[in-house]
C-alpha cells in the first residue's frame, strides 16, 4: 500500500482545519468579542482558529490543483512519486502504535513505568541493543526523570500503582 502526496496533503489540511474549528468553537464558548475591559478570553484563540481554518482551506485547494496537474502529467506518461511506500508506512504505523501504547501505559501505570518501558522497547527493537542494555537505558531514563522533576524541581509527575510501593509518594 502506498500513500500519494495528494492524500497526505489533503488529510493534513483537513486535520488542521478541524483543529481550527475546535479552536473557534471553544473560543465562542468563552466569548470572543470585546468587553468594557478589553478582549474577552476567547478573542485571540478565535482569530487564530479562523486563520488556521483559512490556511487549511488554502492548502487543501493547493493540493487539489497540484493533484490535477499531476493527473495531466500522468496522462502524458509521467508517474507521480509516492509520498510513503509500504515499508515506510509500516515503520510509521509501528512508531505510532508504540507511542499510543506509551500513552496508555503512562495513564495506567504512571510516567516512570511508561517511560522506562517505552525507552527500553525502542532501544531494543529500533536501536538493536541487547534486551538487558535496553532495560538499563529505560530504567536509567526513569531515574533521571525522577531526580530532575521530583527532587530538583519539586514537580510531581503522574504516578501509577507501583510508585507508592517503592515509597515514592
Amino acid at each position: 500500500m502506498t500513500v500519494r502526496r495528494f492524500h497526505a496533503e489533503a488529510v493534513t489540511a483537513i486535520g488542521t482545519g478541524a483543529l481550527g474549528v475546535a479552536g473557534v468553537v471553544g473560543a465562542m464558548q468563552l466569548g470572543h468579542g470585546w468587553s468594557e475591559s478589553g478582549p474577552e478570553s476567547g478573542y485571540f484563540p478565535f482569530y487564530v482558529g479562523v486563520i488556521l481554518i483559512l490556511a487549511s482551506l488554502w492548502n487543501l485547494g493547493a493540493a487539489f490543483v497540484a493533484h490535477r496537474a499531476a493527473l495531466v502529467r500522468e496522462g502524458q506518461g509521467e508517474i507521480e512519486e509516492p509520498f510513503l511506500d509500504g515499508e515506510r508506512l509500516g515503520r510509521l504505523a509501528r512508531f505510532g502504535g508504540t507511542m499510543i501504547a506509551f500513552v496508555i501505559l503512562t495513564l495506567v501505570m504512571g510516567i516512570y513505568v511508561g517511560a522506562a518501558a517505552y525507552i527500553a522497547w525502542s532501544a531494543w527493537r529500533t536501536g538493536g541493543y541487547r534486551p538487558w542494555v535496553a532495560l538499563a537505558f529505560g530504567l536509567g531514563f526513569s531515574l533521571a526523570l525522577y531526580v530532575i522533576f521530583e527532587i530538583a524541581f519539586l514537580v510531581p509527575l503522574l504516578k501509577g500503582p507501583i510508585e507508592p510501593l517503592l515509597g515514592i509518594y
